[in-house]
């Protein structure tokens, strides 16, 4: 979450949402989210429904969910999907930034 805090106004500034979606329960992840100052939404997933919906991968043997970054454009279609396979496997923000901006230039013509 620190990469995504640290490149947030270029998100912003691409017309992109960041959300980030964890297994905590509401009270645990509103308290994680306050405390650290994170700018952007916070989606308990206690019951793992998103990460269902998603694919996205719990590995108990490497502290749970693997990280899952998905860009969803204005019409609701996943158009970027990265599965990581350890806590380090995270595309670049500079990535992500590279395509929200491609995905502007799509629906703006």
């Amino acid at each position: 979450m620190a990469q995504l805090r640290q490149d947030y106004q270029e998100f912003v500034a691409r017309h992109v949402e960041v959300v980030v979606v964890g297994p905590e329960d509401a009270k645990a992840f509103a308290a994680y989210f306050q405390k650290e100052s994170l700018p952007f939404i916070g989606l308990p997933d206690p019951k793992a429904s998103v990460l269902k919906l998603y694919g996205q991968e719990v590995n108990l043997f490497k502290m749970g969910r693997m990280p899952a970054q998905v860009l969803i454009d204005r019409n609701g279609l996943a158009r970027f999907v990265h599965y990581g396979h350890d806590m380090k496997d995270i595309p670049p923000n500079k990535e992500i930034l590279a395509l929200a901006e491609q995905l502007n230039a799509e629906f703006m013509a």
